[in-house]
């Protein structure tokens, strides 16, 4: 009677247990189970949108989209492989090995279908699809990519798409992205990737316990993202990239009333269409060239100034009142500051604020930086919103550098010399400005006293957003020294001895200061910035050319530009 007792206990224990973990499965964990159980018979095909398009000012499209097509296949039927891949690597030109391979690798699940091969063209697309009589399990998948119709142009401006990496990933996961997402890199396509990305549809279907199509749940169309007008103007675009081409460095030209971006080229640039497809040696040798072609030197770049900056210091002068109209001083071609001698690069006798600024005269300069001390004049540059991002819609914008006494004290334990401030009166020493801060003050002088704020985007969305883009603060500069500058300015071009003679022999009229700035290694940078035309100004332009020489060289540039724009009609 004992064993049958231990026996029946042992089964009430056995049921007992199988109820409970019945109701476990059923009730306690009943919504867990019916998930997986869903997900394991519910399947998802992606179809992805168009990405949205950008546009130049007059409404002509300098990115867009068109259709590529993936050859998916659906590995449901094992035995039809060898078929399959045969029938199409006679088709693509390639080997049954290779296509198996991607199989291997590209492979899911047998109810998922697989990219076998991407980017084919409409002609073997067209040969594929009538190969599905015979192999139902092939697919043709259109799938949209990014067209770039005039290569290289504004590449900088626009910047590139590739998969998303783990540190944007981290950033943006909050955001909808995923893993392999294709993502903007640089320029407009990183700035605003929200805003241009799709919105991802895609087909919801069943499959049986291996696998097997069994029917359609339901269908999401995918979403395009919003379309894009910049301020670029495609005809002065391509003018001005020409003009730099096989140069080093970068162009800007700018409305000086409303701080809209005609045109943004930096040199070397790159080829978008590079990153549309799988790694190969292009991309590498990109991120690998000395040159730095990925690098926007028009917003990223710093450097130092050189004589452009005397632009501020004959500012902080005339509206300090440490120098005026009437104000001379003796250039005998050098000065001494204590034993140090510091030269001018020529003798230019007895110069005022007008003739220095025409002739670029250092001792004016160097003597008007020492009555005003380089406190005053690392404070105006301030006024000017140097040392900081503007900020502009790119991203990667340098900040820039100012000096002063201060820091030198503080970060370099040393104190600070009249040599330092003489050289700082020229736009040397520890100076760093980028080419767009430099048309931004140049603008100061077109519009009589305003900082504006420079802006790319004009609409998004067939909306017209430029208004809130114009940020515009008053300077309250004095009338006079607006007066005084904007006349040195002009008589750099007109008089034969000015620096920027070789411009007077325009049709338009151009004022504007040549620099060069003296470097640890190699040629000097070579600066030109001004406006035009001089009474009407319309466009500002700031060129730039990495160890190009004396400011001559970019003078030429600037010539060449405004010619071109003059003959086609944009002047």
């Amino acid at each position: 009677m004992s064993r049958i007792k231990i026996v029946n206990l042992l089964i009430i224990c056995t049921f007992l247990f199988l109820g409970l973990s019945i109701v476990n499965l059923q009730i306690i964990q009943g919504k867990k189970f019916k998930t997986l159980s869903d997900k394991n018979c519910i399947r998802i095909m992606s179809q992805e949108g168009c990405r949205g398009k950008i546009f130049d000012r007059e409404g002509l499209p300098i990115v867009d989209n068109e259709l590529s097509y993936d050859l998916m296949l659906l590995p449901q039927d094992k035995r039809e492989f060898d078929k399959v891949l045969l029938a199409v690597s006679k088709v693509l030109g390639t080997t049954q090995k290779n296509l198996k391979d991607t199989l291997k690798k590209s492979f899911v699940a047998s109810s998922l279908p697989v990219a076998i091969a991407k980017n084919i063209d409409l002609k073997k697309a067209i040969a594929l699809e009538e190969l599905k009589s015979d192999f139902p399990n092939i697919i043709i998948q259109p799938r949209p990519i990014r067209h770039y119709p005039y290569g290289s142009l504004a590449s900088h401006v626009i910047g590139y798409l590739s998969e998303i990496d783990h540190w944007r990933l981290t950033k943006l996961q909050d955001y909808g992205y995923n893993t392999k997402d294709i993502v903007g890199f640089g320029g407009i396509e990183e700035k605003y990737d929200y805003y241009l990305r799709q919105d991802e549809g895609g087909l919801l279907f069943e499959v049986d316990h291996r696998g097997k199509f069994i029917r359609v749940l339901g269908f999401r169309a995918p979403h395009n993202g919003k379309n894009m007008q910049l301020t670029l103007s495609l005809k002065a675009q391509k003018i001005v990239e020409q003009c730099l081409a096989d140069k080093k460095g970068a162009v800007i030209l700018m409305d000086p009333y409303s701080g809209e971006i005609i045109a943004m080229a930096s040199f070397p640039n790159f080829n978008p269409s590079v990153f549309t497809g799988k790694l190969t040696p292009s991309i590498t040798n990109l991120f690998n060239n000395p040159d730095a072609p990925l690098i926007n030197r028009a917003i990223s770049g710093t450097y130092p100034a050189g004589s452009i900056f005397k632009l501020i210091v004959a500012t902080a002068g005339l509206e300090t009142g440490k120098i005026n109209s009437s104000t001379t001083f003796l250039c005998r071609g050098s000065i001494f500051v204590g034993k140090q001698e510091f030269a001018c690069w020529d003798t230019h006798n007895y110069q005022d604020i007008i003739a220095a600024i025409a002739h670029s005269c250092n001792v004016f300069f160097y003597k008007s930086g020492l009555l005003l001390g380089a406190q005053t004049i690392h404070d105006f540059s301030l006024r000017f919103n140097l040392s900081k991002p503007i900020p502009f819609e790119l991203p990667y914008e340098a900040s820039g550098f100012v000096p002063s006494p201060l820091w030198k004290k503080i970060y370099k334990f040393k104190n600070w010399f009249d040599g330092d401030t003489v050289n700082f009166s020229i736009g040397q020493g520890d100076l760093l400005v980028t080419p767009l801060q430099m048309a931004r003050v140049t603008a100061v002088f077109a519009n009589s006293g305003y900082l504006v704020t420079p802006y790319l985007v004009k609409g998004l969305d067939q909306r017209d957003i430029s208004n809130h883009q114009r940020k515009i603060v008053n300077l309250h500069l004095k009338p006079r020294t607006l007066n005084y500058i904007s006349q040195g300015l002009r008589n750099a071009v007109l008089d034969p001895k000015g620096t920027g003679h070789v411009l007077s022999g325009l049709s338009i009229s151009v004022a504007g200061k040549t620099g060069t700035a003296q470097v640890s290694h190699g040629q000097p940078h070579s600066w030109f910035t001004g406006f035009f035309p001089y009474k009407n100004p319309k466009y500002v332009i700031c060129v730039f050319l990495e160890n190009g020489g004396p400011g001559y060289y970019a003078c030429v540039v600037a010539k060449q530009i405004i010619e071109q724009m003059a003959n086609e009609g944009l002047i």
